[in-house]
Parts: C-alpha cells; structure tokens; sequence
C-alpha cells in the first residue's frame, strides 16, 4: 500500500512491489494474480486505514466537532513525514487514464462513501439546529468531500499548515 501510496500506480515496478513486501516473483503473482489486482487490494487496506478517521464523522457529539476532529486529523497526517505524501485514492482517480470498470466503482464507492458520511453529519446538524436548515447539505458534502482531497494535492506543494487549517476554518464557518 506504501509504495502505490507513495509512487502511484504506473510509477510503482514489479521490483518495488516485491522489495517492498519481500516476496519472490512468483509469491507475489501465485497471491495477487497481477499488479492491477493487488493495487486494488491496497486500496481497500488504505480504506481500512483511514476508518478510523471516518469514524470521527460517524460518531461525533456534533456536526461541527466532527467536521473539526475529521480535518484535524486529515491535516496531521498529510504533513506527517511517516507517511506518504498525498492521498492513495486521489492518485488513484487522476493517475490512470483508463482504470478498470473495477477500480473505477471502487474509487467511485470511497469518494461517495465519504459524502455520504459528511451529508448524514451535516443533516444530523440541522436536526439539532446547530446547521441552518436552510443551507444545502448537499452541496456542503461536495465541498468538504473536495475539501479532503485538496488538502492532500495542497500540502504537497505548500508545507505551511497554517493555510490548510485557516482554508478548513472558513469552510466550518460557512456550515
């Protein structure tokens, strides 16, 4: 998953691949068939990895607390130096020119899976009155959905988290 992560898919070699998971050749196609297939099975362990985070959003006391502890985090570990630069699944929607039918659902299903968690938030909020009912959820999941993704495309170019953190203060206090 660190490799694609870091690499992406068309840069990421079978070498890497097998260096980076000390395998033979011959483990690495008798397990994942071909690269396609295993860089699906790290987007689904990246998906993993990023559950917790999700979960902010699932479990938060309140929309804009949750909306808060999400970016937090999200922020953190886009300038965590441990870790990869970028978003795997980012990387994944803009670095192939023509993904499988396969891979495409899968990238699809994550982004809608995340908006879909920001709208039931958002709509959790409004119940509460803590969001205006008269704002459009909707169209707040698409802008906190690409919220997420820019952030990652961001910091890679800028290394200032301040302007990270002030652009997810104005979004919250748009909400």
């Amino acid at each position: 998953m660190l490799v694609f992560w870091e690499k992406g898919y068309d840069a990421t070699s079978i070498p890497d691949l097998l260096k980076a998971m000390e395998l033979s050749r011959s483990s690495l196609y008798e397990t994942f068939t071909d690269k396609q297939t295993l860089y699906i099975e790290a987007i689904h362990q990246y998906k993993k990895f990023n559950q917790n985070k999700r979960n902010l959003l699932v479990n938060a006391p309140a929309a804009k607390v949750g909306i808060q502890q999400y970016f937090d985090w999200h922020i953190s570990s886009a300038f965590d130096d441990d870790l990869p630069k970028g978003c795997l699944l980012t990387k994944a929607s803009i670095g192939l020119d023509s993904p499988d039918e396969q891979l495409s659902q899968l990238i699809r299903d994550s982004f809608e899976e995340l908006e879909q968690a920001f709208y039931e938030l958002l709509s959790k909020g409004q119940q509460t009155g803590e969001i205006d009912a008269e704002k459009d959820i909707k169209a707040l999941s698409h802008l906190l959905l690409n919220l997420n993704h820019s952030i990652k495309v961001v910091s890679k170019v800028k290394n200032n988290k301040k302007i990270i953190y002030d652009m997810m203060n104005t979004v919250i206090e748009m909400l």
